[in-house]
């Protein structure tokens, strides 16, 4: 089994530190199943070559991508990461690999199926609780708002019953759902957190909270993994 995990520039640096890839550990994966990619590696990385992806949080998504010009000074995109990241979704959709995202990897992927985000929830939105948690002074291990599940039918519906406590650090958000995907939770001021595939797909999940800065104190957060990594290893099994 091999697991493409996507990071910054930044966090590739921290290599097995990343919490991101400590949350894989935690959830199963070895060591050696994970692999950390990022823009840099683009020349060098053979999408076909794993067998589940895990896009991860950091820089924003750049407008043009959803039809958009930036429009606030706090939106900071990676355009080389987006080009990317699109490549590695389309390569994973294709060959149906499990697929997780979190914070910016549930809005790349929003915008990979036609979707938009808010560039500045504040500016752009109405938001009644505060989703840069950091912001007001708390650690990113600190659950701050609810998360309501609006599908219980879905693979969040099945970890999670009816709501949970969660941490927040984000600053855009996904707006229009893209096609292909729906909808699975809701921030307790209705903000979307948490979409899958629509249709029959072996795992797609994205989140905008933070669960792998969770895994070690709630068995709800640690599941996300945990079935992202056993979808992964039964598609590598059955030779995709």
């Amino acid at each position: 089994m091999r697991i493409a995990l996507s990071v910054s520039e930044k966090e590739k640096a921290r290599g097995v530190k990343s919490p991101y890839f400590q949350a894989l550990l935690v959830a199963g994966a070895e060591e050696s199943e994970i692999q950390l990619v990022s823009a840099s590696d683009a020349p060098r990385t053979h999408p076909e070559d794993y067998d589940g992806i895990l896009f991860a949080g950091g820089e924003d998504v750049d407008p043009s991508f959803y039809g958009e010009e930036k429009q606030h000074d706090s939106v900071h995109d990676h355009h080389p990461r987006d080009v990317f990241e699109f490549s590695l979704l389309n390569a994973a959709l294709a060959r149906r690999a499990p697929i997780l995202g979190i914070c910016r990897g549930v809005q790349m992927i929003n915008v990979g199926f036609g979707g938009t985000l808010y560039q500045d929830m504040k500016e752009d939105a109405e938001p009644q609780v505060e989703h840069r948690q950091t912001d007001a002074g708390k650690s990113r291990q600190e659950a701050t708002h609810s998360v309501l599940v609006t599908d219980t039918e879905s693979s969040l519906g099945a970890i999670v019953q009816g709501a949970c406590r969660v941490n927040s650090l984000h600053h855009q958000a996904v707006k229009r759902i893209g096609r292909g995907l729906k909808v699975t939770a809701r921030s307790e001021d209705g903000f979307v957190e948490a979409v899958e595939s629509a249709g029959e797909y072996p795992f797609l999940m994205a989140v905008q909270w933070h669960p792998e800065e969770m895994v070690n104190g709630s068995a709800e957060q640690r599941e996300i993994f945990v079935r992202f990594v056993a979808k992964c290893r039964e598609g590598s099994a059955h030779g995709k």
